[in-house]
């Protein structure tokens, strides 16, 4: 293969061909990804037969996590459009936070759902409601958008027991509980810093959510709406099994490591969890209707999924390609030499994220470059787990799943998505940096 420097040379052209054809000349993003993931391979001297092998497994293995849980999220957020759950779900947090506070309220729900669930799950389930918001208060998608995925990302990348920060952890050898303080604490500031660069630019795009009809229209033409429990079920039930789930992979165990661990392990998969929201979203269609739902809304909202389930797998192969090139290794050494403290690894895990584009590789990766050099930098473990963290956040662009469950859940426009999406994951990234190593001056 080539060296990692070049390899990186590499990255940047294929990152900036992908932003041109895809935000530019409008070529499909799915095919845009593939090409380059080949191409990119290739010019990096991997052999053909292990190019296509990796194109192969990024785009299998991104849709074993994510596919079904696509499908049955979309088809989920059809049923409870055409149920008037949506407006239910609407009204109710409207009188909560007020008409004038709708991004904030999604901003805080995706603080919290993204402690136990995946950020990708989370947009999923929290996107019919995030546009029932947009439509009602009359609010760009550009701004609610943004709101829920940073709101999502900050939490999602450090506080554990997601994955990641879990892991970077265990490998630094730090206190669980500290991570999950300190990360609690500089996610709040990084959430909020999401919110306001969405409310600055995101208004700047008048992005539509698809709602066909006006909540005054869909008022009159329901008549009698759902109750407020049962509209907000589907949405809630997938969260508390998936938060029981890692609540019983806790490294305490708190629900032992027989049958009663394996049955909460079981129903909160993100694919069991989901698909049982499916399910308790059926109980809010009318039995006159009831076989219209299994039928025609089913139906639509898988064929709704398929041009999301395509560019999410080809993210993943592109992905997968940029994994297995020399950069992360060279990235990882040159780095590693510079006196830089906190920034240090801040800074390897920003590269990494940005360069392959998976959060959890990147914070998995920075962990075991850092471990060896944590005790000659004189470096607190559950501050560094959190500002890898941090770093795993900058940015989310063209490689990484995330950006594209983003951009087609919001009916944004790639090239819009660069401007205000990815721009904010970098904001977050530095903002959650700088108050993670004021809370180092502080402990």
């Amino acid at each position: 293969m080539v060296s990692g420097s070049v390899s990186i040379l590499l990255l940047a052209l294929a990152v900036v061909l992908i932003v041109l054809a895809t935000g530019k000349w409008k070529v499909n993003a799915f095919v845009v990804l593939i090409v380059i993931a080949f191409a990119y391979g290739l010019a990096i001297g991997m052999p053909a037969l292990d190019v296509v092998k990796a194109v192969r497994e990024g785009f299998g293995g991104t849709l074993t996590y994510i596919g079904i849980v696509i499908v049955a999220g979309t088809i989920m957020g059809y049923i409870l459009e055409k149920t008037g759950a949506a407006l239910v779900m609407t009204q109710a947090i409207l009188r909560m936070v007020g008409r004038s506070r709708a991004p904030l309220a999604m901003n805080i729900a995706g603080y919290v759902v993204s402690i136990p669930v995946f950020c990708d799950s989370g947009y999923v389930i929290l996107t019919p409601l995030n546009k029932a918001l947009a439509a009602e208060t009359k609010t760009s998608m550009g701004v609610m958008a943004v709101a829920l995925a940073t709101g999502l990302y900050a939490t999602h990348t450090m506080v554990p027991p997601t994955p990641g920060p879990l892991a970077a952890a265990a490998t630094l050898g730090a206190d669980l509980g500290m991570v999950i303080l300190y990360g609690m604490i500089v996610a709040i500031p990084s959430s909020l810093a999401g919110l306001a660069w969405a409310s600055l630019l995101g208004k700047k795009y008048d992005i539509s959510p698809g709602v066909e009809e006006s909540y005054s229209d869909l008022m009159a033409k329901y008549g009698k709406l759902p109750s407020t429990f049962m509209s907000f079920l589907p949405l809630v039930l997938p969260i508390v099994l998936i938060l029981l789930k890692s609540l019983a992979d806790f490294p305490t165990r708190p629900f032992g490591n027989g049958n009663l661990k394996i049955f909460f392990d079981f129903i909160g998969d993100p694919v069991t969890a989901l698909m049982l929201g499916v399910v308790a979203s059926l109980f809010l269609v009318p039995r006159k209707e009831l076989s219209v739902a299994v039928d025609s809304w089913m139906g639509q909202g898988i064929k709704d999924a398929a041009i999301i389930l395509a560019i999410t797998g080809a993210g993943g192969s592109f992905g997968r390609v940029l994994a297995a090139s020399p950069m992360k290794t060279f990235i990882g050494e040159n780095m590693a030499q510079l006196p830089l403290g906190l920034f240090l690894p801040f800074a390897i895990s920003a590269a990494l994220k940005t360069a392959q584009g998976s959060s959890t590789v990147a914070i998995i990766t920075t962990a075991a470059i850092m471990a060896p050099l944590m005790g000659t930098l004189g470096l607190d473990p559950a501050i560094t787990a959190v500002v890898i963290g941090a770093g795993s956040m900058v940015v989310s662009h063209a490689n990484d799943s995330y950006f594209w469950v983003v951009s087609q859940f919001s009916n944004m426009p790639v090239n819009t998505a660069y401007k205000l999406y990815t721009s904010a994951t970098l904001v977050c990234g530095l903002v959650a940096f700088l108050f993670a190593w004021l809370l180092s001056l502080a402990i």
